[in-house]
C-alpha cells in the first residue's frame, strides 16, 4: 500500500514538473532592416541601451542574431512576454521613456537606423523547451520557416513532437525554440517556426545529410504523411536562415 502511495505520489509530482516546464509566454519576433551604413550603429544602440529598457519595461530578451548573408541589413531578435496585454503596456512604457528618447535622438543625430521593421506575436509549441540564457562557444543558429499543407500544421507538430526533434539532437543538432503564430497573426494556422543552433555551417550541412537518411526518419516521414494523405508541408514551404549571434545577445 506504501509502494503505490509512493509511486502516485510521484507520478503527481512528475505531472506538476511537466506542468511547470511547460512555456506560456507570448513570445515576439521582430526583423529590424537597418538604413544603409547604419547597421553598426543599431547593434550599439540595442548593446548600450535597448535591452536595458526592454527589460526595465518588463520584456524578456530572448535572443539576438544577424543573417551570415545580410544584404538587407537585418537584425533580428525575439522578446518574451507574459501576455499581450502585457506585451502592449510594455511598448507603451518604453516609447515614453526618456531614457530611450534621448538614446534614439543622439543615434539618430545623422539619420534614422531603421527603415523597416516585421513583428510577429508566437507562441511556444508543446514541445518547445523553455528558453534560457547559455554560451556554447561560436555556434552558428538556423531560422526555419515552414508553411504547412492545408489541414496538415497539426500533423506537421506531431511528427516534430514524437520524431524530429529526438533525431535532430542524434545528429548533433541543438533545438533551441519552436514556435507558431499567435491567434489571429498572419500564418496562425499554417506555420512553424524555430531555431536550431550547429558547430557551423558546415556541421549544419552534414547533420542534415545524415538526418535524411537516418532510416526513423525515413519511416517517421512516411508515417506521418499517410495519416495526413499527402505532404505536410507545401511545395516550397520550408525556409532557412543562417545566422550569428550579436555580442549582447542573451544566446550564443
Amino acid at each position: 500500500m506504501n509502494r503505490l502511495l509512493t509511486c502516485a505520489t510521484i507520478l503527481t509530482l512528475t505531472g506538476t514538473l511537466v506542468a511547470a516546464d511547460k512555456d506560456e509566454r507570448l513570445y515576439e519576433l521582430r526583423v529590424y532592416y537597418a538604413a544603409d551604413g547604419k547597421l553598426d550603429a543599431l547593434n550599439a544602440r540595442f548593446r548600450d541601451h535597448t535591452c536595458k529598457l526592454f527589460e526595465k519595461h518588463g520584456m524578456k530578451n530572448i535572443g539576438y542574431w544577424m543573417p551570415l548573408e545580410n544584404p538587407d541589413r537585418k537584425l533580428v531578435y525575439i522578446v518574451a512576454h507574459t501576455s499581450r496585454d502585457a506585451a502592449d503596456a510594455s511598448w507603451k512604457a518604453f516609447i515614453v521613456d526618456p531614457d530611450w528618447k534621448k538614446a534614439q535622438k543622439e543615434s539618430e543625430k545623422d539619420g534614422r537606423l531603421v527603415t523597416k521593421l516585421d513583428r510577429t506575436f508566437l507562441t511556444a509549441t508543446d514541445y518547445s523547451a523553455v528558453i534560457k540564457p547559455s554560451t556554447d562557444g561560436e555556434r552558428v543558429f538556423e531560422l526555419r520557416t515552414y508553411t504547412a499543407s492545408p489541414g496538415a500544421l497539426d500533423h506537421l507538430n506531431a511528427r516534430f513532437r514524437d520524431h524530429t526533434c529526438k533525431l535532430f539532437e542524434k545528429h548533433g543538432m541543438t533545438n533551441v525554440g519552436y514556435w507558431v503564430p499567435a491567434n489571429g497573426e498572419k500564418g496562425a494556422k499554417d506555420t512553424l517556426i524555430y531555431i536550431l543552433a550547429h558547430k557551423s555551417q558546415d556541421a549544419a550541412k552534414a547533420s542534415f545529410s545524415a538526418f535524411g537518411q537516418d532510416p526513423a526518419w525515413t519511416a517517421a516521414k512516411k508515417k506521418s504523411e499517410d495519416n495526413a494523405g499527402g505532404s505536410l508541408t507545401m511545395k516550397g514551404g520550408v525556409k532557412s536562415e543562417f545566422m550569428k549571434a550579436t555580442d549582447y545577445s542573451p544566446i550564443k
